[in-house]
């Protein structure tokens, strides 16, 4: 549960940098605005790369597992590959 947490709160810094960075773009009257614009998109991709480093290690320690397709990917008997047809 906590993992599903950090990854929500990741996901709302992301869209949070994204908009200040508009604001930044939008207002655009000098170059401190720029910079600004400039700094908010780094931290989204820092915060993006970090979400994938995040999800990797979950992924690998067993604290998320595939399910849907992601399951059939990985060959489970659980989940055939072709179900049957009706």
């Amino acid at each position: 549960m906590l993992i599903k947490i950090l990854i929500i709160a990741a996901f709302i810094a992301i869209v949070i940098s994204l908009g200040s960075a508009l604001f930044h773009i939008v207002k655009h009257k000098d170059d401190e605005d720029s910079k600004k614009a400039a700094k908010a998109l780094t931290v989204r991709i820092g915060v993006s790369l970090g979400i994938f480093i995040l999800l990797f290690i979950a992924f690998a320690t067993g604290l998320i597992q595939p399910h849907g397709i992601g399951l059939r990917m990985h060959g489970s008997p659980a989940a055939p590959a072709n179900p049957p047809k009706p």
